[in-house]
């Protein structure tokens, strides 16, 4: 992201996850995605990783978020920042700090993922926009934001943009049966 954003997830109930006076007054957009989980704070310390396959039939979610999980993972592995597991249903996580939240929206016969990687988080600006979420995986024990989140800048001397570019060459398209199609951006 070139700049500073909320973003809600679909179930997202404002007046229980955000401090909107706050947004307000620092002209903060709240936007909406249409996958699932809690509010996130989205700003240019972060890598938006976004991919879709066809899916035919509903699988579990937990099964979607594993596979998603797994590709996502062995390009990480692959541009050499280790350490990084899942929790919970979609969070990666590096410790017993989160460094990533995914989410899941499944349109009819499409798989739709997205995570937020947290390479240099400001988690100040969580603090300041978001409440204490309404729902938490039990790893969380009830830890502020800025207790709770991770920076995978610390894993390799990362940037954001260092980090994007290297995943870019790194994941391989899903769906193609391994490495060799560079995954690209709008500009191909």
């Amino acid at each position: 992201p070139d700049g500073v954003s909320v973003v809600l997830g679909r179930g997202s109930r404002p007046e229980v996850e955000l401090d909107r006076e706050a947004c307000a007054a620092d002209g903060v957009p709240i936007l909406r995605r249409p996958g699932g989980g809690c509010a996130v704070v989205l700003d240019p310390g972060n890598v938006i990783v976004a991919a879709a396959i066809p899916q035919e039939g509903l699988p579990r979610i937990r099964e979607l978020f594993a596979s998603f999980t797994e590709w996502l993972l062995g390009g990480l592995r692959r541009v050499g920042v280790g350490g990084v597991s899942r929790e919970d249903v979609s969070d990666l996580v590096l410790g017993d700090r989160k460094v990533g939240g995914a989410s899941l929206y499944r349109p009819r016969g499409t798989a739709l993922y997205g995570v937020s990687l947290l390479v240099d988080p400001r988690p100040e600006l969580m603090e300041r926009y978001l409440r204490h979420p309404p729902r938490e995986p039990a790893y969380r024990r009830g830890r502020r934001h800025a207790d709770f989140v991770g920076r995978l800048a610390d894993s390799g001397g990362w940037t954001a943009t260092t980090l994007a570019a290297a995943l870019r060459r790194a994941l391989p398209v899903p769906g193609t049966g391994g490495e060799g199609k560079e995954a690209t951006d709008e500009h191909g």
